[in-house]
């Protein structure tokens, strides 16, 4: 059985991976780690990873981007995996996690969903199939409370279709003050945010008298912890030190 600690065990997602590893046979949550000491289930809560004196086989992270720090040196010390949920990274603390990657096996995804992981890899072979002869959109929605834009699964979705491209790939973010016809080698964002939708995303390839459209949609955030618990249990096999993310647990399926 996995023995699994959760980062941000009091938050809305960490009580979601605490109730379905409730009734997986396969893990077992032992700790959790929350700035809110309180606990709220039936495992220990730590304020901070380092007043924890335990070890596990692997972390799941769904905090905040300031328990970066903590965590990591935490991580590095026991030599446990963890699986980076967390999005809003700078770009510094990005670097931080890779850097640590060379000491522990570490897993980051901009977007845990299993399904949007897949239409990544889609989206690599219709551009690199489509090439010069589309133009390519990608609408991004969310509820109002979210506060980037576009999201981080819209700028990991034209990555992916970037990688595709025969052509280096240009992202506009803003056509207002541009009074210009549309720039053949450009990605296009367009960012809705509006009351409780929880995660839609279109990636449209717009050609002469054709349109191509991937499109993914989540209806709860449970699909997240539901991809998180997935990654953790192929972190928890993982040894060799190195940044993993979903498309090298994909290939493994």
């Amino acid at each position: 059985m996995i023995k699994l600690i959760i980062s941000g065990c009091n938050g809305y997602m960490g009580q979601v991976l605490t109730s379905m590893a409730a009734n997986d046979p396969e893990i077992e949550v032992i700790a959790g780690f929350d700035p809110r000491a309180e606990k709220k289930s039936g495992y220990p809560v730590y304020a901070s990873p380092m007043e924890y004196s335990g070890t596990g086989d692997v972390i799941i992270d769904f905090s905040h981007p300031s328990a970066l720090e903590s965590l990591l040196s935490y991580s590095i010390l026991k030599q446990i995996p963890v699986v980076f949920c967390t999005t809003g990274y700078t770009d510094q603390q990005i670097s931080d996690i890779e850097r640590a990657s060379q000491q522990v096996p570490l897993f980051r995804s901009a977007n845990m969903s299993l399904g949007i992981n897949l239409i990544s890899v889609l989206l690599k072979r219709a551009a690199a199939v489509l090439g010069e002869n589309f133009d390519v959109e990608i609408v991004d929605r969310h509820h109002n409370r979210k506060i980037d834009a576009p999201s981080g699964t819209a700028l990991m979705l034209a990555d992916a279709v970037r990688e595709g491209l025969p052509y280096e790939a240009e992202y506009v973010y803003d056509r207002h003050s541009v009074r210009t016809p549309r720039d053949k080698h450009s990605i296009g964002f367009s960012a809705v945010r509006g009351g409780t939708i929880t995660g839609e995303h279109e990636v449209i390839f717009a050609g002469n008298d054709e349109v191509i459209e991937f499109k993914h949609t989540v209806y709860s955030r449970d699909v997240f912890a539901v991809g998180a618990l997935r990654a953790a249990k192929y972190m928890a096999g993982i040894t060799e030190p190195g940044l993993y993310n979903m498309n090298d647990m994909l290939a493994n399926v």
